[in-house]
């Protein structure tokens, strides 16, 4: 697309990224299934190995479909620069390998995924790496967890499973003065709802599985770069700041401004973790966004839909979708995601761990799966699956106690999900 009008929102999930095929004229971006790229001759190749020349070397690093994926994400959530790679848990590590090193920390919410917290509070610490989990509504304590050696603060824009919204403009006010970049995942409520940059967000990441790709095929992730942050006012992050040895002495925060992140998640990241997303996944993903606010927009309908109908039957305790008027995150819609609270929460089953379980097994139309932003209605009991690995004590900070159930609102028929519900309450509450 050329740079000269402001285009919408929809008109760029279908076209950002996208330029017909030069050799063919294919409309549709091609799925690039080559592992390797030949060169001009000698001197094109040590340009490109040199990082003097943007180009194509090798798929584990670059890939003209995922190239297409890569810069349609960053323009949606309005960075400079994207790096998409094999799974959401992948690009949460290399969000973070270019600015951690043994000893330092990440300040991380209380309110996240199961296997994020699991990921943070174990498989971190292999690498020298550790956690502090802090509730994020309560500023003071971010602010307190910031020491000399954290490198960034992490947390989601709606987090799962509790549909919680956190205030990412008051966290990003605390980062900037602490000199630390802020992380959001913005998986559950993708750019078309939230647009963390906008509110002081660093990066941000994506599991590309859920609602970018929206259909259930592939797994992937991706990271966004601001590219506003100033990795040389500090000397905490050498690895962008300072000599790179395997580049000669290259600096990337000198040598590629804005984009030092982007390049140096590509150049060292992708080639030496090798978390690399293939490009029959980035082709499903790519088609999957250009329908992603007409999917959002129904999304956004069914879970209010779905929502206010399970807060007023008696067999359900309560319900935790931000959109209710009842929920302490209301407020924050209009600020955060003025679209809408997106289609993921959970509700409180009478009857405990044993009536979610029946609750679970008598769905008809609910897929019981561990996953979410499908299409498709989506339902777990978080405490025995996602976030069995937590203690109970973590478990309730993340919104999934053993009476709690998560629902990934899909796009069918609101009075068709709410008819399932109800039959399988009638039998779960028996």
């Amino acid at each position: 697309m050329s740079d000269g009008p402001s285009y919408g929102f929809d008109t760029l999930q279908i076209h950002a990224g996208a330029r017909p095929d030069p050799a063919t004229g294919a409309r549709q971006t091609p799925i690039y299934q080559t592992t390797a790229y030949v060169f001009r001759d000698a001197e094109h190749a040590a340009a490109l190995f040199n990082l003097q020349e943007v180009g194509y070397i090798y798929s584990r690093l670059t890939n003209p479909t995922v190239a297409v994926l890569q810069e349609r994400i960053a323009t949606l959530e309005g960075g400079v620069g994207a790096v998409c790679c094999s799974s959401g848990h992948a690009a949460q590590i290399m969000a973070l390998f270019p600015l951690m090193q043994p000893g330092c920390n990440v300040v991380a919410s209380t309110r996240l995924y199961g296997g994020t917290v699991t990921q943070f509070s174990q498989t971190i610490k292999r690498f020298g790496w550790s956690a502090k989990f802090v509730d994020f509504d309560d500023l003071d304590a971010v602010r307190d967890a910031i020491d000399d050696n954290t490198r960034a603060v992490f947390g989601e824009s709606i987090a799962n499973p509790g549909g919680y919204i956190t205030d990412i403009r008051a966290i990003a006010d605390i980062t900037d003065a602490a000199g630390v970049p802020l992380i959001i995942d913005n998986t559950s409520a993708t750019p078309y709802l939230c647009n963390p940059i906008s509110l002081g967000a660093t990066l941000v990441v994506h599991s590309t599985t859920k609602y970018l790709t929206g259909n259930g095929t592939v797994t992937g992730g991706a990271i966004v770069d601001s590219g506003q942050f100033d990795w040389s006012a500090s000397d905490k992050f050498p690895s962008l700041s300072q000599p790179e040895p395997a580049y000669h002495g290259l600096k990337f925060a000198e040598t590629f401004g804005p984009l030092a992140f982007t390049f140096h998640s590509i150049a060292i990241g992708l080639r030496d973790l090798g978390m690399t997303m293939n490009p029959q996944a980035a082709h499903y993903t790519l088609m999957g966004i250009e329908t992603l606010s007409l999917r959002m927009e129904r999304h956004v309908e069914n879970a209010m839909t779905v929502a206010t109908w399970l807060e007023n039957d008696p067999r359900v305790d309560y319900v935790t979708y931000a959109g209710l008027a009842s929920s302490p995150y209301s407020a924050r819609i209009p600020a955060v995601c003025p679209k809408g609270a997106g289609a993921l929460f959970t509700f409180a089953v009478k009857g405990g761990y044993e009536a979610c379980v029946k609750l679970v097994d008598s769905l008809e139309i609910f897929s019981h799966v561990a996953n979410l932003g499908d299409t498709r209605s989506l339902i777990i009991h978080s405490a025995s699956t996602t976030h069995r690995q937590l203690t109970p004590e973590q478990q309730e900070a993340a919104g999934a106690a053993p009476n709690v159930v998560r629902v990934s609102i899909g796009i069918e028929n609101a009075e068709d999900l709410i008819a399932d519900l109800d039959q399988a309450l009638t039998r779960a509450t028996a």
